[in-house]
């Protein structure tokens, strides 16, 4: 079938999302649309009705999942053969975000495609529990043995190196699991923290608690420069380089594999340790870990919070090879361990065959509000990945960042200044992070773009800092 078939739309009441999928669904009900019939690409489609290709390619997405369409890799999207649902049983089971005026977009926020529920049914079948032992005990090592098991399943992705249950501890999220990772490496009366340049402001915060000193690494386009941090490494002493290679927070940017090669060489020669956040990753990592480059001296930090819920508050340390005891006794001295009933859910959770299909499709729904965020400010210096849930906007002349985030909060927009992210005697880009917020429908948070749009626009005649 020809891909000139374009849709009526006659009701646009509701999301335009729904819009389109619903006159989708009429023609295949009409039999104006058989199966097999090829649709339009996204973008063609979404120029005729004068919309966004994030909001067609929403519509699209939402068929497919449901087994109306089928999305075939190189040859575009089609009628499935047996429709599975009626869309109104669709639109029944969804959870749709509501329209906002204000818009925060602090951090990222994930939708709800399914993994709630299955979050409530492991809360049930965990009440129903016959073992009184399992809410009468401290937690235990081997009670949480299937917990771990099931953590070293979810993160069969990635390349780690040699691995097994016992290098894992469980944590109270990522940035727990940063603290105890930082417990079992510092040493010393004033240890030294090394990170990027930008970094994560969790390194520093849990550095602070150990009282440690933070000294930021210099950073071009591919990371962190090895011959700085070979230079401050040898000058300051420094003990451990804290980075996030993958997805770096808040660029969203990654370190190539030559690099790393680099960086892990460095620390090899000069006895310090890296620990590797991947909490933001959401896809195939690009390159083996840190972990598999030195399996010795590199711990790995991840969580479930950028992938399935940050409710849950669940991570993982992973230590490197031989060095699991020093991780299992910071977690042990600091808090004995999950609560049985969180771990259990976890357990739960991680072993659903549903769940890399929940983290699939919450990656794609991430995927269409980043798409919306690029139509409209891709003129800008945007730097964006359609598998991370920010973009990283360099500022045009005119703005500093500070000036333009209390802007944007005036227009009901909340955003995050480049100055968050740099250590305290450092200096920051003029730069903005720009989360995705799928707790708001996506008109809102296109709406929230244009507000920002109109300010970049429209920069003031004075700079203020």
């Amino acid at each position: 079938m020809s891909t000139i078939w374009r849709p009526v739309l006659a009701d646009l009441s509701s999301s335009k999302y729904k819009a389109v999928a619903k006159a989708i669904q009429a023609a295949i009900d009409s039999g104006e649309l058989e199966a097999g019939a090829k649709l339009p690409p996204v973008r063609e489609l979404a120029w005729s009705l004068e919309m966004t290709p994030g909001t067609v390619a929403r519509a699209y997405t939402v068929l497919t999942d449901q087994g109306i369409l089928e999305a075939v890799v190189g040859r575009g999207t089609f009628v499935a053969a047996k429709p599975t649902c009626l869309l109104d049983d669709v639109w029944s089971r969804q959870h749709e975000p509501p329209e906002a005026d204000s818009v925060n977009l602090f951090s990222p926020r994930l939708p709800d495609v399914g993994q709630v529920n299955a979050i409530k049914q492991a809360l049930v079948h965990i009440s129903k529990a016959t073992d009184i032992d399992a809410f009468l005990h401290y937690p235990t090592r081997d009670a949480y043995l299937p917990v771990r098991q099931a953590v070293l399943s979810w993160l069969d992705d990635i390349q780690l190196g040699q691995i097994s249950e016992q290098d894992i501890v469980l944590a109270h999220g990522g940035q727990n699991a940063i603290s105890l990772v930082l417990q079992a490496t510092l040493t010393g009366p004033k240890p030294v923290l090394m990170v990027e340049d930008l970094s994560y402001a969790g390194f520093r915060r849990a550095a602070e608690t150990l009282r440690a000193d933070v000294v930021g690494v210099p950073m071009d386009e591919n990371g962190v420069i090895p011959e700085a941090l070979e230079e401050i490494a040898r000058r300051t002493g420094g003990q451990i380089f804290c980075t996030s290679p993958e997805v770096h927070n808040p660029t969203g940017k990654h370190t190539p594999l030559e690099r790393r090669k680099k960086l892990a060489d460095i620390a090899g020669r000069l006895g310090f340790d890296i620990l590797e956040d991947d909490c933001y990753r959401m896809n195939t990592p690009i390159a083996p870990s840190y972990r598999a480059l030195m399996p010795n001296r590199a711990w790995h930090v991840s969580s479930i919070s950028k992938t399935l819920t940050p409710s849950l508050r669940v991570g993982f340390a992973i230590a490197p090879q031989g060095r699991s005891a020093d991780l299992r006794r910071a977690a042990e001295y600091g808090f004995f361990g999950l609560a049985r009933p969180i771990a259990e859910v976890t357990r739960l959770l991680l072993s659903d065959p549903m769940a890399k299909t929940y983290a699939h499709r919450i990656r794609e729904r991430v995927g269409d509000y980043i798409r919306v965020a690029v139509n409209v400010l891709g003129g800008f210096d945007l730097v964006w990945n359609g598998d991370v849930p920010f973009v990283w906007l360099n500022l045009p002349s005119g703005w500093r960042a500070a000036a333009f985030c209390r802007a944007a909060e005036t227009a009901g927009v909340q955003i995050r200044s480049a100055d968050e992210f740099a250590l305290r005697d450092g200096r920051a880009p003029h730069a903005v992070r720009i989360a995705v917020n799928a707790h708001v429908a996506l008109s809102s948070f296109e709406d929230a773009m244009h507000r920002l749009r109109a300010l970049l626009d429209n920069p003031p005649e004075q700079i203020s800092v």
